[in-house]
């Protein structure tokens, strides 16, 4: 590996583009590498909210396929002799239906599925329908498994199907493969009986065979191929405030979502109270994108896992009095499970949790290295929560970093208590969290100068740019994301970990925008956002390198007209990146000074990959996905000083190699 010392960069001109009179001139210093950026720099924060898992990321097409909601057949239709009963074989899933004979040939008896708004089928794709039957009489029994387009009125509306007979009196999984002959966004699934003899039926399946990886419970592939694109070093799930759970009955429990998936039990879904202008009362979730998907996709991406675990204290902001959480005192149960968490996915294969690993299809550890502690809890009652986990957590597991929490806000009185509070028990990273409007963006560039460096580094753990009036994901947000990113950087001795939040919304189904990635049934919108993400991940660097302005550190502060910048070192490859953020609303003169480069070094092979709007407002949707997208360009080197426009509202990444 080449020691590398110095570099400079040039934007390049655009064509049309007025420039501002002043020049500004910023230095980069390579005599001396700054601090190492942590692999965890940027990642995922998953949550269940907007219809995330179910109905997004879990490949799943059919809505209560155990019939475990409170209305039993909430989701289906269901016509003719149709009983719902709840002696059923998996014990945390009890209810199924008995398809009966109606008594007329002319009478059906016919259940229809219409999944998560709708179900989406991609014309030439095979789907895998399952299902465990019965015949309680004993005598074979047919059904026939119709893919149709309920809302045809010009042709038959089935266009795929399949029988399957069904020839045992005891319970047993019976799957067959059907190819659509169509694509549609909001098909329906139909099971008719044919016959006289009745049949019981359980735990109700339809799944894409091309899943991500291919693995049968799967992911859906569109969206799981844009998590990985985004190169996350860090993945923390399952939340977000569903961890908390509207009360503790509800919070998340990451052992209800692992073992077989047909009994995984229903869990409600804290979201589904929260906004009565998004009201979706059939939000649930099905546990099938549980904690063991989790890790298979960490390991997918390289990403670390970071899991989240109830403290005892139920949503915080949905519960004012105390009688609604855990007493501190009777925490025991809490803490086990968080050291069961561990040995789940750690433990070797003769113990308890580390065996059901092993029996779930992964007999080695998934090496967790991280878990965090409650979400977004505040005041004396969390630290006093906090505190038996992380006496347990250090005991059994001393290598295990563990993360607490600054509370839901990003200053203030709770925050300035949580902060000291985190350090006296010796929390590994404190998680913060800010949904904030422009000029909040604007003004904390330099957030992160002045911080103690010999405390607790920091996780910003949930954050995003909201516009006032404009919740959505234009692209000025994502610009001001990518100003506020770079103190992200430039700090990456105190910052460890970064995620935006939420990931995901379905267009129909969403509660809380903006969001990172949007979709519907079929297809998958990337936002500005991001793409801001994205290029923070992909050119991450392994180094901060020094860059200066005046002497000053790039933050947008007064006198530099709206520019925020950082500078990062590759060593293993030779690269060097810069990013820059024009905040202005008009173009700019750059001229990148270089000191501190040996005479037998050149600079070749820059780039610049630029994501850039006229329009503030402008936005990716389903219709027009690809408006706002990075583009590249070559840019030429020449010596240690290189002159060029950045224009108006642009955030750019140079890319440039250096060469001995």
């Amino acid at each position: 590996m080449k020691k590398l010392y110095a570099f400079t960069v040039a934007l390049a001109m655009l064509a049309g583009l007025g420039v501002h009179a002043q020049t500004h001139e910023m230095t980069v210093q390579m005599m001396k590498v700054g601090a190492s950026i942590q692999s965890t720099m940027y990642g995922l924060f998953f949550e269940d909210i907007n219809f995330a898992a179910d109905g997004g990321l879990y490949a799943e097409k059919v809505l209560n396929r155990s019939f475990e909601f409170p209305q039993p057949l909430e989701g289906w239709k269901a016509v003719g002799n149709v009983q719902v009963r709840d002696d059923g074989p998996f014990d945390k899933n009890p209810h199924y239906v008995r398809l009966g004979y109606t008594g007329h040939q002319s009478k059906f008896t016919e259940l229809e599925n219409n999944g998560t708004f709708g179900i989406g089928l991609k014309q030439g794709e095979t789907y895998r329908f399952s299902v465990w039957a019965r015949v309680p009489e004993g005598e074979s029994a047919k059904i026939r498994v119709e893919l149709c387009d309920p809302y045809n009125n010009e042709e038959m509306q089935f266009f795929a199907l399949k029988s399957i007979t069904i020839n045992s009196k005891d319970w047993k999984k019976y799957q067959v493969e059907i190819k659509s002959t169509k694509t549609i966004q909001k098909a329906a699934l139909r099971i008719f009986l044919e016959g006289k003899n009745a049949v019981d039926l359980e735990h109700i399946s339809l799944f894409p065979t091309d899943t991500w990886m291919g693995r049968e419970n799967g992911m859906r592939k569109d969206l799981a191929q844009a998590l990985a694109d985004l190169k996350p070093g860090i993945f923390r799930f399952p939340g977000g405030c569903i961890v908390e759970g509207t009360d503790l009955d509800t919070r998340y429990n990451w052992k209800n979502s692992v073992g077989p998936v047909e009994n995984r039990p229903l869990n409600e879904n804290r979201w589904q109270y929260t906004f009565t202008y998004r009201h979706l009362p059939d939000y649930y979730q099905s546990y099938g994108l549980g904690f063991f998907e989790f890790f298979q996709l960490c390991e997918d991406f390289g990403a670390e896992a970071l899991p989240v675990l109830s403290c005892g204290l139920a949503c915080q902001f949905q519960n004012n009095d105390m009688s609604a959480h855990q007493p501190v005192e009777e925490l025991d149960c809490f803490v086990q499970d968080a050291l069961d968490l561990i040995e789940f996915a750690n433990g070797a294969t003769t113990t308890e949790w580390g065996k059901l690993r092993a029996e779930m299809g992964h007999p080695a550890p998934f090496n967790l290295k991280y878990i965090a502690i409650g979400n977004e809890q505040w005041g004396e009652t969390y630290p006093e929560h906090l505190e038996p986990f992380v006496k347990a957590i250090r005991k059994a597991y001393p290598n295990i970093k563990i993360v607490g929490s600054a509370g839901p806000n990003s200053e203030g009185e709770q925050f300035d208590y949580l902060w000291p509070e985190m350090k006296r028990l010796g929390a590994d990273l404190v998680d913060e969290h800010f949904y904030r409007p422009a000029d909040w963006f604007l003004s904390q560039g330099a957030r992160y100068d002045n911080y103690d460096r010999k405390g607790p580094k920091v996780f910003a753990g949930e954050y995003a740019c909201h516009i006032a009036g404009k919740k959505y994901n234009h692209f000025y947000p994502a610009l001001l994301e990518a100003a506020f990113m770079t103190g992200l950087e430039r700090n990456a001795d105190i910052v460890h970990m970064a995620t935006y939040a939420p990931l995901f919304a379905h267009v129909e189904g969403w509660q809380w925008r903006p969001d990172l990635i949007w979709f519907d049934n079929l297809d998958v919108v990337r936002t500005a956002s991001y793409y801001v993400q994205q290029l923070y991940g992909t050119y991450k660097g392994t180094n901060v390198l020094s860059l200066t302005m005046n002497g000053k550190p790039v933050t947008g502060a007064a006198g530099q007209d709206g520019l925020f910048a950082s500078s990062v070192l590759n060593a293993a490859t030779g690269e060097i990146y810069v990013k820059v953020a024009n905040t202005s609303d008009h173009s700019q003169q750059l001229s990148l000074l270089v000191e501190g480069m040996k005479k037998n070094e050149v600079l070749k092979n820059a780039k610049a990959i630029v994501l850039q709007s006229n329009d503030l407002e402008a936005e990716n949707t389903i219709a027009n996905p690809n408006l706002i997208k990075p583009f590249e360009y070559q840019l030429s080197v020449n010596g240690n000083r290189v002159s060029g426009t950045l224009p108006a509202h642009t955030f750019a990444v140079v890319v440039v190699s250096v060469f001995l």
